[in-house]
């Protein structure tokens, strides 16, 4: 596991339907190690094979119909764990956690939240409240570690299409992004925004009217890192070319790489 790595976070919304294609991405860019989220299916019908036949081991934390998320990795991971004790009784699967080498990697699936003010909003922002206690508590922000997904949640204007429309809307309110102010003030560092000023650069992009084509769209899939691994970080970008394939994901992968 010497030298330079690259680890990537892709929501592929349905494993079963985009397998090929993930296994395409994977063919094309060889990442080390991908994050994935909204498998919409249990670990016993992962297409783990489609992987195999690449030498990727899949670790899964898998929920019939809804959310799971996994890790797709060319190097043995250790110390996986799913779920996050601060969740203990939440049955939605939407946390897994790995090490590998030094790094600790934790792929996340925050909720949408639906609409502000709705019970969805509610949990969404229990979740992101328990997860940023799972970090105070069981993590120092002088390790290395990253945290990647889909977040749900664009950080600021520069990352939205619309920030005045979006002002009190999920994705963009007040509340989510003070959720991730918390985890910013621990030691989390947005690693896009190291390499990326510009706006308008985004990973999601609604289905419905021509959003993709007309550039509506928002940047929630994020790599955040410790300021000790951002160091180490060489470039982070957004590939969009997976969303203009037919039939894609509404989301697109992010990718870091390290030295």
């Amino acid at each position: 596991m010497s030298g330079p790595w690259t680890l990537a976070t892709w929501n592929v919304n349905s494993i079963k339907m985009r397998a090929p294609a993930v296994a395409a991405w994977i063919d094309a860019r060889r990442p080390d190690l991908l994050a994935l989220q909204e498998l919409k299916l249990t670990e016993d019908d992962f297409p783990g094979a489609e992987f195999a036949t690449r030498n990727f081991r899949a670790a899964i934390h898998g929920q019939k119909t809804y959310n799971g998320v996994a890790f797709l990795s060319a190097d043995a991971l250790e110390d996986v764990a799913k779920g996050m004790p601060e969740m203990e009784d939440d049955p939605q699967a939407r946390l897994i956690k790995a090490r590998r080498g030094d790094v600790t990697i934790i792929n996340v699936y925050v909720p949408n939240g639906s609409t502000v003010g709705s019970d969805k909003y509610a949990y969404k922002m229990r979740w992101l409240d328990a997860f940023a206690r799972h970090l105070e508590t069981r993590h120092r922000p002088d390790e290395a570690l990253v945290v990647v997904g889909d977040f749900n949640v664009a950080p600021e204007a520069r990352d939205i299409y619309d920030p005045v429309a979006f002002k009190d809307q999920v994705l963009f309110s007040e509340p989510e992004r003070a959720a991730l102010g918390r985890l910013f003030d621990w030691g989390l560092v947005d690693l896009f925004r190291r390499f990326h000023e510009d706006a308008g650069l985004y990973s999601w992009w609604d289905y419905r009217a021509a959003a993709f084509r007309r550039k509506l769209g928002a940047r929630i899939d994020l790599i955040f890192a410790t300021r000790a691994l951002a160091d180490r970080a060489l470039r982070c970008e957004i590939d969009v070319e997976p969303r203009r394939a037919e039939k894609p994901s509404d989301h697109t992968p992010v990718w870091a790489q390290f030295a």
